[in-house]
């Protein structure tokens, strides 16, 4: 695993990372751009890992710009797509960064990407010792466990082409990010099911 890590520089935005931290209002300007010093510029080629299958994150990513995607192997060792992100969101894998834990994910970058990290350690520090950015974590963390809850109630309650729709309308990116492949097995669908459905809706 490669990463090419830069110091920062005009080309890496930090004021896209201030808006971040100022998005829930929990966090007032003059503390975001203090939290926002913690941070160092990264930049990660396409193809490579962010994270990859049993090693334990120590890192968190605001991803500034460019297209990532998360995915597991199941048991037939098949790639299956847990997660996409796009730039403005934060790339991380909760259970093996708060947890410490070994990683049952990879994530990949499917374009050039940059952006802002910081340490398992040193969010730590600045939870306890600020607690408006504590208090923006813990929205962080509830806004993510409602899209997890969201989107497994989806691939149990929702037809395949409802999902597709879903995803067209609300993440319209990852269709000119991704490859369809991976689309497909986030969906839960065939490459097959899925080349149909594009079909369908372009009669439409």
């Amino acid at each position: 695993m490669e990463h090419s890590l830069h110091s920062l520089s005009n080309h890496n935005n930090e004021e896209n990372l201030i808006r971040f931290l100022r998005s829930t209002n929990l966090v007032s300007t003059t503390t975001a751009r203090e939290i926002a010093s913690n941070f160092r510029a990264k930049h990660i080629n396409k193809h490579d890992f962010h994270l990859q299958e049993g090693q334990i994150l120590n890192e968190y990513l605001f991803l500034d710009t460019g297209f990532m995607r998360a995915f597991a192997h199941n048991t037939e060792g098949n790639e299956v797509t847990t997660n996409f992100y796009a730039q403005n969101q934060v790339v991380f894998e909760v259970s093996s960064f708060f947890n410490r834990i070994p990683s049952r994910e990879n994530i990949q970058a499917l374009t050039a990407c940059s952006g802002w990290c910081i340490t398992y350690g040193q969010l730590n520090s600045l939870f306890h010792s600020i607690p408006e950015f504590r208090e923006f974590g813990r929205s962080m963390l509830v806004q993510g466990f409602s899209a997890l809850k969201i989107r497994m109630l989806s691939m149990i309650t929702d037809t395949a082409e409802e999902r597709y729709a879903k995803l067209l309308h609300t993440n319209p990116e990852i269709f000119q990010n991704a490859p369809l492949k991976t689309i497909a097995s986030y969906l839960g669908i065939t490459d097959t099911s899925l080349s149909r459905i594009r079909k369908e809706f372009s009669r439409k």
